[in-house]
């Protein structure tokens, strides 16, 4: 157990030590080589990904239970964490134990190595994480992913897996010196979690987030569900 303990401490410290997730470059280049190199693991199992600007990893608890509750095996990847790093990677509601932290960091590691290498600046800390949380996933295997977006939508490293629902709670101005000052800008960036032939579930919205969501969906063709409009809570 000590000798797991401490892997565990360097493999965090190896981790912690690249680039933090509120230093923003925004690319999806770097995180799809990872996945391309892992073999795309984000495509084996579908996809429920979560942004606004409150309440995320709330939402992503509470849609991982009801799954769970609906006889799904569920992984759900959300930020920041408490006290572990672990937590953000859970399967089926647990966090994954250290045991299993250190073998998927083990895995990845030469992929990550390789992608450093190769790309014009090395994968950060959260990009990492996501292609942990991917490889998790389809080794699990697990029916359904609850991901949760680190920062924004468009850019976030978890955007290379296309969610077949994107859940978007209210927007409101926030990281603006990243996504933007206006709430068109926000929504714009949060709005990129929409993917073609998607279900989008959009939180009661400002009348300015709320057209840019809907022009989005109409966009690529994602069918829309308004809390006040098609549901309610």
């Amino acid at each position: 157990m000590a000798d797991i303990d401490e892997r565990l401490r360097e493999v965090e410290r190896e981790i912690f030590a690249r680039r933090p997730e509120h230093q923003i470059d925004p690319t999806l280049d770097r995180v799809a080589m990872l996945a391309s190199l892992l073999g795309d693991p984000q495509r084996s199992f579908q996809v429920v990904h979560v942004t606004g600007t409150n309440g995320k990893t709330s939402m992503a608890r509470m849609i991982d239970s009801l799954l769970r509750e609906r006889g799904l095996r569920t992984g759900r990847f959300t930020s920041p964490h408490l006290i572990s790093v672990r937590e953000r990677i859970t399967i089926d509601g647990v966090p994954l134990s250290a045991e299993r932290f250190i073998e998927l960091y083990d895995e990845i590691l030469p992929y990550v190595q390789l992608t450093d290498e190769r790309q014009s600046a090395p994968l950060s800390f959260f990009e990492v994480l996501t292609g942990m949380m991917f490889a998790a996933f389809a080794d699990a295997p697990v029916d359904v992913a609850v991901i949760e977006v680190g920062l924004g939508g468009r850019w976030d490293a978890t955007n290379v897996a296309d969610g077949a629902v994107a859940v978007i709670g209210p927007v409101a101005m926030d990281h603006m010196q990243y996504l933007g000052d206006t709430l068109e800008a926000i929504a714009t960036e949060k709005a990129g979690i929409i993917k073609p032939g998607a279900v989008a579930i959009l939180a009661q919205q400002q009348l300015a987030a709320a057209e840019v969501l809907l022009a989005q969906a109409a966009s690529v063709g994602a069918t829309v569900a308004r809390e006040g409009i098609e549901f309610g809570v």
